[in-house]
């Protein structure tokens, strides 16, 4: 795969991201609790990838391989048109609800985006078709397994770009380009989600979404995402003020918010969100191209408390688990109010799902615009091509149900 390079001056940004890693590498390793993660849990995080690596194309549905997003256009629901989109063509396919997506970000000092503007064309975090063939997609691997090493030294530079001075690619991460998107591949509605960092300053992503979905002229396509940090002595009133702006989910990530899922601040948290009748959705599991000592946050087991304590509530994890997926079917299949999202998983794993788990808590979601809405579409159309009923529940059916039952629990705010 032919990389798309962004710039970054004199200084080569892989000489940069070495030199920050091996400044930063002791200080991380540092912070690990190792009573709450073990080298044997670092260890199975690798054997998984080797394990997946080695099982790819090797499941019921065989080998599905395609060069970048456009290449989707083999399969029998989609083609890519005059100007080199990817479309849905097929009419028998539900309208979906993507309950997992994001827009462009800009934090501390980078400058604020047009979030309405629109470009020729979305530049997506892993953007597999930025070459001409696109990058290689395997659709029976996790997907960020599709990354190369070039992918992820230019993930990293950009993460820091969007603090600091800027990121070219958020720029396109506007909604325009999604509900454009949508529109080609047949997409209802998408929640827009949230992330608060903790940051001393530019962390207010939950009130600029929500003005972004308000000035859209279209304000019905996208449903609305909260997010609070569990630090901010404010949270609760920022929380319900987020609700009371129409949220409908709350977006937390214990990698990115560094905290254990189990915490008695967050605990507070899941409460709060019972009461306002909000869904609680998840990072769940470790995805494995975050920074290392961020994986002891994502352990499924730590998320079983929540689960146990709050009955009440509904979580959604999202990829399913991540690389721990065989971890979150087995937390699932005990508690009831766990949801998993389905993004990130290859057609194998989606197959066991719905076999182990069951069709009825597995909710769809893209995590645009790091991916094209087209990749986990693909996968579920491949594994329920001759059960339209799962289809429907998997793409729409359960996302209504889950927010539907979220909101039925809401309790009266005295005035």
């Amino acid at each position: 795969m032919t990389t798309q390079r962004r710039g970054t001056g004199g200084f080569g940004r892989r000489t940069f991201w070495r030199l920050a890693f091996l400044t930063g590498a002791a200080f991380a390793s540092a912070c690990v609790d190792r009573d709450r993660y073990s080298q044997a849990d670092a260890e199975s995080l690798e054997a998984q990838r080797q394990a997946e690596r080695l099982a790819s194309g090797t499941g019921p549905w065989g080998v599905h391989r395609y060069r970048g997003y456009r290449g989707l256009a083999e399969l029998p629901w989609f083609e890519v048109d005059g100007a080199g989109r990817l479309r849905l063509v097929a009419d028998d396919i539900p309208r979906v609800i993507d309950l997992h997506a994001h827009l462009g970000m800009s934090l501390l000092f980078a400058p604020q985006l047009d979030l309405q503007a629109r470009t020729e064309r979305v530049e997506h975090v892993l953007d597999c078709d930025s070459t001409d063939p696109g990058c290689a997609l395997d659709l029976d691997v996790y997907i960020n397994a599709n990354f190369t090493a070039a992918d992820l030294w230019a993930l990293r530079y950009d993460a820091v770009a969007r603090m600091l001075w800027g990121s070219g690619p958020s720029k396109t991460q506007t909604i325009p380009n999604l509900r454009a998107e949508m529109d080609d591949v047949g997409v209802e509605q998408v929640a827009i989600l949230p992330i608060a960092f903790g940051l001393p300053f530019g962390d207010d992503l939950a009130d600029r979404w929500l003005d972004a979905i308000e000035e859209s002229g279209t304000p019905d396509r996208f449903l609305k995402g909260a997010s609070v940090h569990m630090g901010d002595p404010d949270w609760r009133s920022k929380l319900r003020a987020q609700a009371a702006r129409g949220a409908r989910l709350v977006k937390l990530h214990p990698a990115a918010q560094r905290y254990f899922p189990d915490d008695p601040s967050a605990m507070e948290i899941y409460e709060e969100c019972g009461r306002l009748g909000l869904v609680v959705f998840l990072h769940g599991g470790r995805a494995g191209i975050e920074p290392a000592y961020t994986h002891q946050f994502t352990m499924i087991r730590g998320y079983e408390p929540m689960l146990a304590e709050h009955p009440e509530v509904n979580f959604v994890l999202g990829h399913a688990g991540a690389r721990d997926v065989e971890s979150a079917m087995r937390l699932a299949q005990r508690y009831p109010n766990a949801w998993l999202g389905i993004h990130g998983q290859g057609v194998s794993i989606l197959e066991r799902l719905i076999v182990e788990v069951g069709p009825d808590r597995l909710v769809f979601g893209s995590d645009w615009p790091f991916y094209h809405l087209g990749a986990t579409l693909a996968k579920v159309l491949i594994v329920t091509a001759q059960r339209p009923d799962v289809r429907r529940a998997i793409l729409r059916g359960n996302a209504q149900r889950l927010l539907a039952a979220s909101a039925s629990r809401a309790q009266p705010r005295a005035s």
